[in-house]
């Protein structure tokens, strides 16, 4: 069974992987650098602010729970506990791979960072803004799309997404219920219960 996932993990991002140009090869690098989100990241806190005041410390305090939970559990544990060789490491597949600028990753990728902490901040704040920022739904087209980059430079395959985005929605729902419930108990005032 696993042998079978694992070529069927192999042969779906082989097919992600293929395609590509010059322009989206220089557009998924950029993508894929949480320094280009920042705008975005700024746009958001304005508008927590603008809508929970005060509360806005407790949601980027649970934010930066869920990224920590989520980080070090793939980067921390997981990486170095499977020590799954990332499609642009893996000597089977090294010549079939598409890179970009000679970006390859560090050594393992099982699970995808990345997608942990892009999915955890999605569902997190979904769970906790969506009554007053009813636009906050993007944050998962963000996530796909920041997730999907890793496919794409041949740094991850998609089961390591789909593991760590689940893994870190995981950690996004359950760090949203806790905030919810230590801050507000049964009653809540701007955050979503």
């Amino acid at each position: 069974m696993i042998e079978f996932l694992d070529a069927l993990d192999k042969d779906l991002f082989l097919f992600l992987n293929g395609y590509h140009s010059p322009f989206i090869d220089q557009v998924m690098f950029r993508l894929t650098n949480q320094l280009t989100w920042i705008p975005l990241f700024l746009f958001i806190i304005y508008k927590l602010i603008k809508n929970f005041r005060w509360e806005t410390l407790w949601i980027l305090l649970g934010a930066a729970i869920v990224i920590i939970l989520s980080d070090q559990l793939v980067s921390g544990f997981m990486k170095p506990f499977f020590e799954r060789l990332r499609p642009s490491h893996a000597h089977d597949l090294q010549a079939l791979v598409h890179t970009v600028n000679g970006y390859q990753g560090g050594l393992y990728g099982f699970a995808s960072s990345h997608a942990a902490n892009s999915f955890g901040i999605a569902v997190f704040l979904w769970q906790v803004t969506r009554d007053k920022i009813h636009w906050i739904w993007v944050m998962f087209v963000w996530a796909i799309l920041f997730s999907y980059t890793r496919i794409y430079l041949g740094v991850h395959y998609p089961g390591d997404i789909i593991t760590g985005g689940l893994l870190g929605a995981g950690f996004g729902y359950l760090t949203a219920f806790l905030l919810i419930r230590v801050r507000h108990g049964s009653t809540v005032r701007g955050i979503r219960r």
